[in-house]
Formats: structure tokens, C-alpha cells, sequence
């Protein structure tokens, strides 16, 4: 297995269980009615969640890894396993329990992840044009609309919308990874790429937390998952040229079809089962 897909696979394993604490962090926040930067920074005073940020972060330096040299695909499917170690993770982190569906999804999600990952052709990343790049800023710019909007739809619609938006977002960043035409200073203060993955980043983060205070964790990450794949994935073989090891198209469909499947099956079946009540991580003071 190369670096980068080893670096994909960490990647979604650190998602995953960062997941699992910005959704303790974010429950035990107070609520807001709509998506605002109160709440963000109301889950910033809780110790889970800064926990899960930061692992999150280590996340994305993995992530940007893989996407410099594998398909889009291949590194976004493998991210959408995190739905998976999220529902693992949420053993411990919230006292939860996984039935037998559950941990059925979770075992469809890897294999479909192996599968995929056979299929993986490494490359070097594709060079895009300056509107292709410029065109990702202004995306990200209208989905922070967007996310504002979906804050204010009723609560039935909220949280898969904002998660939504949240993974339209988190596409945007990957998309800009991949197309950075340079890794240098001036390089990157010059490319609307680099604006577009920050911006696409902070929507995808903000509104993640929002969707994950007004609703279920599962709910809001399967629609990220949905979002965040097949978007970017359709872009990456129609105009950054991604393609798999030759003759393993179908491999690499049957595989990324499997593991989406999963995640979304893991997600439709709703929150594990609660134990107990969850072991207390924060210590920020208690809210009036």
C-alpha cells in the first residue's frame, strides 16, 4: 500500500474519531435556533470538541497528502468511511452501543474501501486553469449564503441541510487541494485556490457544527458524505483527469458505490443505542 494511501486511510480514521467528540462537545454546548458564529463559539468552550478539532486537523494534513497524488475519488470515498469509525468511536465517547446493522454497515464500509483502494492508480495531481480555480472561490463564497439559509429551514430540514452545505464545503477543500498549482509562499498568496480552500473550510467547519447541535450526528454526517464524494468525484475524472489502475474501472465502482452505500445505510439507521450517561470529558465551566 503506498504513503499517500496510508495517509488517506489515517486521515479518515482521525476524522472519524474527531467526529465522535465535536459531537459530544457540540451537544453539551447550548443550543441555538439557527446557524451562527455563536454557536461555534459556544463549542469552542468545550474540551471534546477542541479535542476533536485538533484531531480533525491532523485529519486534513493527511488528506491534502493523499489528494496531491491520488485520485479525487479514491481520497474523498475514503473519507466517507470516517461515518464508520465515527459509529466505533462513539463507543466509548458517548456511551453508545452498535447493533448488529450497525456493525454490519461498518464491515460494508471497509470492504468496500478495500476494494477501492485496489484500484487506486497514484499520479501526479492535474493542472487546472485559473478559472477553474477562481470558479472554486466564488463556489465556496455561495455556499456560505447557502448555509445561512439552510440555518433558518425547520428543524425537520435543518441538519441535513446544513450538513450539506458542510459537505459541499469540505468538496470545495479538497477540490483546492488538488488544483494548487504551487506550494510556495507567493505561489499560494497568488491562487484563488488557496483562498478557496480556507473559506471552503471555515463553511464546511461552521456549519458542520451547527448541523451537529440541531441534529443527529448521523443524519448530519451522511449528508455530508453524500455531498462531499460524489460531487467532487464527478469533477475529478470529468476535468482533473483521474483515472484508476487500467482495467480496474469496475473495481473502483463497485468499490466506492459499497463503501457510499454503507456509510449512508450506517447513517440511515440513526443513533446507536445509549448505555449510560457519557463519561464526562469537558471541564469548561458549566453555561447559566
Amino acid at each position: 500500500m503506498s504513503v499517500a494511501l496510508l495517509a488517506a486511510f489515517a486521515s479518515a480514521v482521525l476524522y472519524g474519531v474527531g467526529a465522535a467528540l465535536e459531537s459530544r462537545g457540540a451537544k453539551v454546548a447550548p443550543q441555538t435556533s439557527a446557524a451562527s458564529p455563536y454557536a461555534l463559539m459556544h463549542a469552542l468552550r468545550q474540551v471534546p470538541f477542541l479535542v476533536g478539532v485538533g484531531l480533525s486537523g491532523l485529519g486534513f494534513a493527511g488528506q491534502f497528502f493523499a489528494l496531491r497524488s491520488l485520485p479525487v475519488f479514491v481520497v474523498q470515498a475514503i473519507q466517507a468511511g470516517n461515518l464508520a469509525v465515527t459509529a466505533v468511536a462513539a463507543i466509548p465517547v458517548l456511551r453508545v452501543r452498535l447493533g448488529k446493522r450497525q456493525w454490519t454497515a461498518v464491515a460494508t464500509v471497509c470492504i468496500g474501501l478495500a476494494v477501492l483502494a485496489s484500484s487506486a492508480a497514484t499520479e501526479n495531481a492535474a493542472r487546472v486553469g485559473l478559472g477553474f480555480r477562481a470558479a472554486l472561490l466564488v463556489a465556496a463564497a455561495a455556499l456560505t449564503a447557502a448555509g445561512l439559509a439552510a440555518g433558518r429551514l425547520p428543524p425537520r430540514w435543518r441538519a441535513a441541510a446544513l450538513g450539506t452545505v458542510a459537505g459541499l464545503g469540505f468538496g470545495i477543500v479538497a477540490l483546492a487541494a488538488r488544483s494548487l498549482a504551487s506550494l510556495t509562499i507567493i505561489g499560494l498568496l497568488l491562487d484563488p485556490a488557496a483562498y478557496a480552500l480556507v473559506l471552503g473550510g471555515l463553511v464546511a467547519f461552521g456549519f458542520y457544527t451547527s448541523g451537529l447541535q440541531t441534529g443527529s450526528v448521523t443524519v448530519v454526517t451522511a449528508a455530508v458524505v453524500v455531498s462531499e464524494t460524489a460531487v467532487p468525484a464527478l469533477i475529478g475524472v470529468l476535468l482533473l483527469g483521474d483515472r484508476t489502475r487500467p482495467g480496474y474501472i469496475p473495481v473502483a465502482v463497485i468499490g466506492f458505490l459499497t463503501a457510499v452505500a454503507g456509510a449512508l445505510f450506517l447513517a440511515r439507521l440513526g443513533d446507536p443505542r445509549p448505555t449510560g450517561p457519557p463519561a464526562r470529558l469537558e471541564t469548561s465551566p458549566p453555561h447559566d
